[in-house]
């Protein structure tokens, strides 16, 4: 795209949520292979905003307000082990606000009230095949799909939501890694977490996985990627779409050398590379409420002087800046 249309198609993004609120819906699809998936849904609206609770967090929304805006971008979320639809809500909220429409989904079986994927296969093989079930709503089945852009969509995910984006925009992991990382690196964080929680990660595949990928998905953000190892040996060959990667310089649960490292070194392209000095893998997360610190305090901690809502207004205008460039290349 010339300079001059870059521009006409940025000055369209931001005009169409000047001056607009956040809407907000929470909903249940169905999952032909699985159980129901609950997804949040942010987007421009005009209605009035309150506080509403969201999980341990509050946020300023016009629940089920009108969609505003036509042919809107829509960004996928997948979160991390553990997590929720809610692990980033203000990134979402801040997109929203810059004109795109947000999915978030909580991952069956690997959330913060459910575990029972966690560290296996299943996991893996699953989280990729449960975002093409909430594109395929978002395109089809939303009441307001009509406003969506189907050729301006985006993918942003962090930790294993991460591996799950760089899966669902081409990657083919290679399941045997695990086993030969935890043979070299017995001690790393990864092994412990697989063995903590009794998974089959470490065993041979029975059979070889179905791995879903979603050519409609035409950029994608990752931050400290997970299981970025398993991508080793050409297994990220496939991605073609530009990519932004962030890492966190002290990542303690996915360390660098066999995780963004990999991934950066796999990746066919140079991506949009941001690296965050003297921080630890959960800074991504969204700012921590005081319910949140006091009830999982090891993901809020971050070093003294460090102010993670701070940095989040720096790391939320680089994720507008790049997916607003890059879904309106054409």
């Amino acid at each position: 795209m010339k300079l001059a249309a870059y521009w006409i198609a940025m000055t369209l993004v931001v005009a169409q949520a000047t001056g607009t609120n956040v809407g907000f819906q929470q909903v249940t699809i169905p999952d032909p292979a699985g159980k129901p998936l609950a997804v949040g849904i942010w987007y421009p609206a005009s209605a009035p905003v309150s506080n509403v609770p969201l999980g341990m967090f509050t946020q300023s929304v016009a629940v089920d307000g009108a969609v505003v805006g036509n042919h809107l971008p829509l960004i996928l979320i997948s979160h991390g082990t553990g997590g929720s639809l809610a692990s980033h809500y203000d990134t979402a909220l801040a997109l929203a606000k810059a004109g795109f429409v947000v999915a978030a989904v909580t991952h069956t079986g690997d959330n913060y009230a459910d575990q029972s994927y966690a560290g296996n296969r299943k996991d893996l093989i699953d989280r990729p095949r449960q975002i093409e079930v909430v594109l395929n709503y978002m395109l089809s089945s939303w009441p307001q799909h009509l406003q969506i852009d189907a050729e301006r969509i985006g993918m942003f995910g962090s930790s294993l939501g991460a591996f799950t984006t760089l899966v669902a925009i081409g990657g083919k992991p290679d399941l045997s890694r695990s086993a030969a990382l935890c043979v070299s690196h017995p001690d790393a964080p990864e092994c412990e977490f697989i063995k903590q929680r009794h998974g089959d990660q470490l065993e041979p595949a029975p059979s070889k996985p179905f791995w879903t990928h979603d050519s409609r998905i035409k950029a994608a953000v990752v931050a400290a990627p997970a299981v970025g190892f398993l991508f080793e040996g050409g297994g990220l060959a496939g991605v073609s779409v530009p990519v932004q990667l962030w890492r966190a310089q002290n990542d303690h649960q996915a360390p660098e050398r066999w995780n963004s490292a990999v991934v950066l070194r796999e990746l066919p392209k140079l991506p949009d590379q941001h690296v965050v000095p003297n921080v630890d893998h959960f800074v991504f997360l969204a700012p921590c409420s005081v319910a949140l610190a006091q009830a999982a305090p090891a993901i809020c901690q971050d070093p003294p002087g460090f102010d993670r809502k701070a940095f989040h207004e720096e790391f939320d205008r680089a994720v507008i800046s790049f997916f607003s460039r890059e879904l309106n290349k054409g």
